[in-house]
């Protein structure tokens, strides 16, 4: 536990920095939290760093691609790892809400392609 405490401290810069384009929805102290409980998993980096969740649903278990931040070499080093550990533990599909850009840069040519367009409207 000490070391995944470590981990968050030294990431947070890259997970304030993916946090930002969140939409409000979560503050570092929640992604800590989530991180600390095991809702959550941390893939760190030394220049970047993944926050993913397993989303389970009825018919499938979904590693969820949730935060990432910095050095997008490294992000595209750490992807096969994450991916192995997700089918290790039962996922069948691994998903991702970010920015248009990430399918033009990080996953181009990685397999992954466009499969919901995601709509929001603040109802206060």
């Amino acid at each position: 536990m000490a070391d995944l405490f470590e981990d968050v401290a030294r990431c947070r810069t890259y997970i304030e920095a993916a946090l930002k384009y969140s939409q409000g929805t979560h503050t570092f102290s929640d992604i800590a939290a989530g991180l600390l409980s095991g809702r959550y998993q941390l893939w760190a980096g030394q220049n970047s760093a993944v926050v993913t969740e397993i989303i389970v649903y009825p018919r499938m278990r979904d590693l969820h691609y949730f935060l990432a931040g910095g050095d997008l070499d490294e992000l595209k080093e750490i992807r096969p790892r994450i991916e192995d550990w997700g089918k290790k533990n039962g996922c069948s599909r691994v998903s991702l809400a970010g920015r248009p850009g990430w399918a033009k840069t990080f996953l181009k040519d990685e397999g992954y392609e466009p499969a919901w367009f995601i709509l929001k409207k603040d109802l206060i």
